[in-house]
């Protein structure tokens, strides 16, 4: 039995918290250059989701792969994955509405720029969200529940009365908090729409 080398061992454990996904740099900066990644493809250790992303092929693939493929093509210029999954999208992964978006809603910072066109699955909002705005699931970074609502209701691409049910399933089930509710209602500039949130 073939023991693995510690680039081997470093390149799984890199993986394996994405979700057995890897990029092009985090791969060179374990030392397999470009002959090495097009043997590792063609023998098929590695597949090639996309454009300098892999993925082990014996790795159990996650329950949402779109989602870590394109949290990962959100890369900035360090190789560090910019995107927040937010809006409708977080709405559903949140299942706090039956709506199911045909585009992947995503936050990227102001600043981001990619030289290739955006993929047609994505639809990027740009914006800054804190860490304390974000929550994970299926393994890569949402928006929690009371920003996805806030960041919808401004964006008026869904009825009021959805996202009104939304913030009190959203309530119901400790998604949102009495303090971050009674704080909105004390935030000059949210203070109306919590109103409105709470309206039955």
């Amino acid at each position: 039995m073939k023991i693995p080398n510690e680039p081997q061992k470093e390149l799984y454990r890199i993986a394996e918290a994405q979700g057995g996904y890897f990029t092009t740099k985090q791969a060179a900066s374990l030392g397999y250059a470009s002959n090495k990644r097009a043997y590792h493809v063609e023998v098929g250790n590695w597949l090639r989701e996309h454009r300098g992303i892999y993925r082990l092929a014996l790795f159990p693939e996650p329950e949402r792969p779109d989602l870590i493929l394109w949290w990962l093509w959100s890369r900035d210029r360090t190789d560090r994955p910019a995107g927040v999954y937010s809006h409708q999208t977080a709405l559903s992964l949140h299942e706090l509405t039956d709506v199911n978006p045909s585009r992947l809603d995503m936050t990227v910072p102001p600043s981001f720029r990619r030289g290739a066109p955006v993929p047609k699955i994505l639809r990027l909002h740009y914006g800054e969200i804190s860490e304390s705005e974000q929550e994970i699931l299926f393994g890569v970074p949402v928006t929690d529940a009371l920003r996805t609502i806030l960041d919808v209701w401004k964006e008026g691409s869904l009825p009021k009365d959805t996202l009104r049910q939304a913030f009190q399933q959203a309530r119901s089930s400790g998604k949102i908090t009495r303090k971050q509710a009674a704080d909105l209602l004390q935030n000059s500039q949210f203070a109306s729409v919590a109103r409105e949130l709470e309206a039955a």
